[in-house]
């Protein structure tokens, strides 16, 4: 398809862009390999996928599976979320037990309990802006960001009213302490390595 059929199929469409268009179009252009693709309030990203980036995540989804089975975690999987054309792909999500897909094959950003994603450098005004505060209106209970750049993690909890009332910084090599949460357990951070 070229740009003057996308452009047609817009205007048909009564000229209201979708993330599911915007998607499709994503699906049929050259994502290079070991690229995340996400879109937050209708701008597109991609990022690469570092080693010290897969190493958080890694050791976030083994913390993970201690608890929880592997259906309800999922990582760089497309959710929609409240706002302006907020497609995520998040690092690392955990979903409610029995969440299921909606009409459209997508998991329903009710259904997240817990977020966390790793900071690359060019993306990360969005995991501390935007997506957080899709996140908090979207009344996911706990936002992990592991920041290899500054060695340190932020959890945010408590959302209310489209902001999250608890902010808490941890340095990587300490306890992140999510006993008190949805998440139950205490994750380790000592193996966290930075950039």
């Amino acid at each position: 398809m070229s740009v003057l059929d996308d452009r047609i199929e817009m205007a048909e469409s009564g000229g209201e862009l979708t993330l599911d268009m915007m998607f499709e179009w994503l699906e049929r252009m050259p994502v290079p390999e070991g690229y995340k693709v996400e879109i937050v309030e209708g701008n597109i990203f991609t990022a690469p996928q570092r080693d010290t980036h897969w190493e958080i995540i890694a050791a976030l989804y083994d913390a993970l599976r201690t608890k929880f089975p592997r259906k309800r975690l999922k990582s760089d999987v497309r959710i929609d979320y409240p706002g302006h054309l907020n497609g995520f792909a998040s690092d690392m999500t955990l979903m409610t037990e029995g969440a299921t897909l909606n009409p459209k094959g997508l998991w329903h950003y009710e259904d997240v309990e817990f977020v966390a994603e790793v900071i690359s450098r060019k993306t990360a005004a969005n995991d501390y802006g935007p997506k957080k505060d899709a996140y908090a209106a979207a009344e996911v209970s706990v936002y992990l960001i592991a920041d290899p750049y500054q060695a340190r993690c932020y959890l945010y909890t408590h959302p209310k009213d489209g902001a999250y009332a608890t902010e808490t910084k941890i340095p990587f090599g300490e306890d992140i302490d999510l006993t008190g949460t949805v998440v139950g357990l205490v994750l380790k951070t000592d193996d966290f390595p930075c950039d």
